[in-house]
């Protein structure tokens, strides 16, 4: 027998790289703005002019539709620039000078079976200026390099809402004429001039740039909103997470939404034929609910009160909930109980503790299916979502077990080690009947009973109540 060697085949990895923009302006020296509007605080739009010589092919009109696919990689691509220019009966065809640095750089076999040779290369000096660069190229250019730059910003109707880290604040009124300049339809730059720590929760807001003008139109999901920016709360960074929760219900089901704001939650559920109590404490607020109810006409499926979210559930919320759970199969649709003020939301978690009397729901069979709670809380630290589950189980005076416990989802990063979460969890016939206070007794009575036999599981429940 004859053994032959194994030959180990190198391993071979495949890099495929997608053009989407083709090649990016700001990775080229000679298509950057000038070195001189580095640090620039006040916008001088003729400081970006600038002289460059570009590579281009000049080729007779009637060749420029098959030239075209054979070097669309490598057209010039900037803001206010057509890559192909008419002159006289010949088209001039703009290439990226970053690729392109001589005739041999192109497909020229290609080129030369459509009559295209070097001749037919050349370079062109162009001359660039503020119109030529994107907002985001602009701002590269001009804000401090050893900085984090401006990384992002809220689109609102007509209004871009900043929230400017310190050491951009010098620079805030050009980077708002900047936005204002070029992105379409902005005529308002707003910038967060503090914490939300008011009663409604709505921004703070500092007009850096624009007209003084806060009423938007918008749309989410589809979905026409009309308020007042500068009194209510909306971050359209929610959207998706709105839609995934509208997306749970079917017509039919039922929604309370205890913090509703303008109707994220409200008015995409009412237009889906679902029953909608909604409530929010501020007036502004709910005034534009009123009105995005009616503008999207499902006022006939909604129900809306004015009130804190405490009043809200121990009233409207629990009158509702139990004529449903007495007269309805509650097996035939789910009930959803949404509470977005992560701020604050899970200290109105005790209100469903002992919302109802054991006689109350005395004859109210054990099949039937009580609501689930979407509570949102933000959550600082290393393990955030540990820590916001902690956060509803103390404020509950309970702890969710795997029937209870629908799921904890990550909604979104607000800050450095801060996160914002939702967590879903079902209400029991026991939360309802039994209040928070006497929850507290039942457990310090059998830490009582426990001490008597290991005193140190008896002190670990008692720091948990």
């Amino acid at each position: 027998m004859i053994f032959v060697p194994r030959l180990e085949v190198p391993k071979i990895t495949i890099i495929s790289t997608r053009l989407r923009h083709y090649f990016r302006n700001m990775n080229c020296s000679e298509l950057l703005p000038p070195a001189s509007v580095r640090g620039m605080r006040e916008l001088q739009r003729a400081e970006f002019q600038k002289r460059v010589q570009v590579p281009q092919l000049r080729v007779p009109e009637q060749q420029v539709q098959r030239v075209i696919p054979l070097v669309k990689k490598f057209l010039l691509k900037m803001e206010h620039m057509h890559p192909v220019r008419a002159v006289d009966k010949s088209r001039e065809i703009l290439l990226h000078p970053m690729p392109i640095k001589a005739w041999e750089s192109l497909p020229t076999e290609d080129l030369q079976k459509q009559q295209v040779t070097q001749e037919n290369f050349s370079f062109v000096e162009l001359e660039l200026n503020y119109e030529n660069w994107s907002a985001n190229e602009i701002l590269k250019s001009v804000l401090p390099e050893e900085e984090e730059g401006m990384t992002s910003y809220s689109r609102i109707g007509h209004i871009v809402h900043l929230n400017l880290r310190d050491h951009l604040l010098p620079y805030k009124q050009l980077i708002g004429e900047v936005l204002r300049d070029k992105l379409p339809n902005c005529r308002t730059v707003v910038n967060k001039a503090s914490s939300i720590d008011n009663t409604y929760r709505n921004f703070q807001l500092e007009l850096i740039c624009g007209e003084a003008e806060y009423q938007v139109e918008t749309k989410e999901n589809g979905i026409p909103f009309e308020f007042d920016f500068s009194k209510v709360y909306w971050n359209p960074r929610l959207s998706t997470e709105h839609e995934r929760i509208v997306k749970l219900l079917q017509p039919g089901d039922v929604l309370y939404d205890v913090f509703a704001g303008v109707g994220p939650f409200s008015v995409p559920a009412a237009k889906k034929r679902c029953h909608v109590l909604a409530n929010d404490l501020n007036p502004v607020s709910f005034h534009w609910l009123q009105h995005n109810a009616k503008r999207n006409k499902c006022l006939s499926n909604i129900k809306m009160s004015n009130k804190d979210g405490r009043e809200f559930i121990l009233k409207e919320l629990r009158a509702d909930l139990l004529q449903r759970l007495r007269l309805t199969d509650t097996s035939s649709y789910a009930t959803h109980i949404t509470m977005n003020l992560p701020a604050m939301a899970v200290e109105f978690l005790d209100a469903f503790r002992g919302l109802y009397t054991d006689n109350e729901l005395a004859d109210i069979s054990d099949a039937v299916v009580f609501p689930t709670v979407h509570v949102y809380s933000f959550a600082k630290g290393e393990n955030t979502k540990a820590l916001v589950r902690a956060q509803v189980e103390q404020n509950l005076a309970s702890t969710l077990d795997e029937k209870q416990l629908q799921g904890i989802s990550f909604v979104r990063n607000v800050a450095p080690n801060k996160d914002m979460y939702r967590v879903s969890f079902k209400l029991t016939r026991h939360l309802l009947t039994t209040p928070k206070e006497a929850e507290a007794n039942n457990v310090r009575k059998r830490c009582a009973e426990d001490e008597k036999v290991d005193p140190e599981v008896a002190a670990t429940k008692v720091k948990c109540v």
